[in-house]
C-alpha cells in the first residue's frame, strides 16, 4: 500500500516535522489528520506505543513516531498531531510534532537512502528528497509495526 505507483510520473507525499527534522510519507496511505488526543496506555506495550484512542467507536493504536525511529520520546503539546494511516490492512495513528505541507514530486527527485551500514535505516527510510535547501526523509510504513504485529494485522 505504501509503494509508489510506477504508472504515474508524479505523486504526492505529506511532510511533517519531528523536532527539527522533516519527514514525509505517501499521501495515499493517509486517512486523516487529527489534533493530539491523550492516549490510554496499554500495559506491557513497547515504549513507542503511546496507547490507544477512540476514533469514532474504533480503538486506534497510537505510535510515537519519534520513539519508533529511535529519536527519543515525543513531548506532546497543543500543536502535536496524529496522522491516521493504513498499515498492513489496519489503521494506526502516528504522533508527530506538526504537519508541514503536501509535496508533489517525481521519482527523479528522490535520492536513494545513503548506505550507512545500518539495516534499520534502510527499513524505515525509502529515500531522501532535497527540496529548497531542505533534506526530507521519506518514511516507509511497512516496518512501523514490528514484523510479528504486521503479520497479525494482515
Amino acid at each position: 500500500m505504501d509503494a509508489v505507483d510506477n504508472s504515474h510520473d508524479q505523486f504526492e507525499l505529506i511532510s511533517f516535522k519531528i523536532e527539527d527534522q522533516e519527514f514525509c510519507l505517501d499521501i495515499m496511505a493517509v486517512r486523516e489528520i487529527r489534533g493530539w488526543t491523550h492516549a490510554t496506555p496499554l500495559p506491557h506495550s513497547p515504549p513507542y506505543v503511546r496507547g490507544v484512542i477512540n476514533l469514532r467507536g474504533a480503538v486506534l493504536p497510537i505510535i510515537d513516531l519519534k520513539a519508533r525511529l529511535g529519536l527519543g520520546a515525543a513531548e506532546t503539546n497543543p500543536r502535536s498531531v496524529i496522522i491516521v494511516v493504513h498499515v498492513g490492512g489496519r489503521l494506526i495513528g502516528l504522533l508527530v510534532d506538526a504537519v508541514s505541507e503536501i509535496l508533489a514530486t517525481t521519482k527523479e527527485t528522490i535520492q536513494p537512502t545513503p548506505n550507512v551500514s545500518c539495516e534499520t535505516v534502510n527499513k524505515f527510510v525509502r529515500g531522501i528528497i532535497a527540496l529548497e535547501g531542505r533534506m526530507i526523509s521519506w518514511i516507509g510504513l511497512d516496518y512501523i509495526l514490528p514484523e510479528q504485529q504486521a503479520a497479525e494485522a494482515a
